[in-house]
Parts: structure tokens; sequence; C-alpha cells
């Protein structure tokens, strides 16, 4: 497991920079979660991916995704708990005075992400998991 969890460590490197652009890491057939929030939806492969990522990431300037705990739930998934900083494009809101906390669910096998389910309500991880805090 540990292989797999150096591999999302080794994205959220980038990602607590603001830098989302490393594609090296996701299956070409990725599903990507928006689990819930405004915006909730599901796309497949690398390009819809970019999508589902763009309509999360749209409405937010200075995005980055920090982390703050990473969990081992069993060999093939790494729940990762963060909060989000950034700014709102239109409102101006400061995600970082918020507090904004979420959970991300990598599943992962041969070191490549297949699916990526990003909750902006930790609990709704939790519970989809069936962990209990």
């Amino acid at each position: 497991m540990c292989a797999n969890l150096d591999l999302v460590r080794s994205i959220y490197a980038d990602w607590e920079r603001g830098d989302y652009s490393t594609a090296d890491w996701p299956h070409p057939d990725i599903e990507f979660v928006l689990a819930d929030g405004p915006d909730p939806g599901k796309w497949t492969g690398l390009a819809g991916a970019r999508e589902g990522w763009s309509v999360r990431l749209s409405a937010w300037g200075e995005h980055r995704t920090e982390v703050d705990a990473f969990r081992e739930v069993d060999h093939e998934r790494i729940l990762v708990f963060v909060h989000v900083v950034g700014r709102g494009k239109t409102s101006g809101v400061d995600l970082g005075r918020t507090r904004a906390t979420g959970a991300n669910v990598f599943h992962i096998r041969d070191r490549k992400v297949t699916k990526l389910v990003v909750y902006l309500d930790r609990d709704r991880a939790l519970a989809d998991l069936s962990l209990a805090e």
C-alpha cells in the first residue's frame, strides 16, 4: 500500500502549489466524480477528467488544495482530508477564511488512478466509505 500512498502524496505536492497540470498519474479511462456541492457530476477518460476539474475550478482564483491528513482505506483506496485555499472570481469570497474542508478518494491500480471522487463534505465521504470518525 505504501506505493499508492506515495503516488497520492506526489500528486498533492503539485496541487498544494496550485498546479493541476501534471497528468502522468491518471489511468486513460479514469472516472472523475464530483460527489456533492453545487455542480455534482461524473466524467470518464482524461478529457472528461479535465472537463470535470474545470467545472470545479472555474469559479475560483488562486485555487490550491492542501492536505490535512492521508488515510489508507484498503489496498486500492486512499482517502485524503483536504482544505481548499482560493478566492471566488465573482464573489471575492476567501476560502481560507471559511476553512472550506473536503475529502478526496483515490482508487489506484498498477500505479495509476482509476477513479477520483471529490467531496466538499467530509462526512459524506466517510459515509460513502462506511467509515466512522
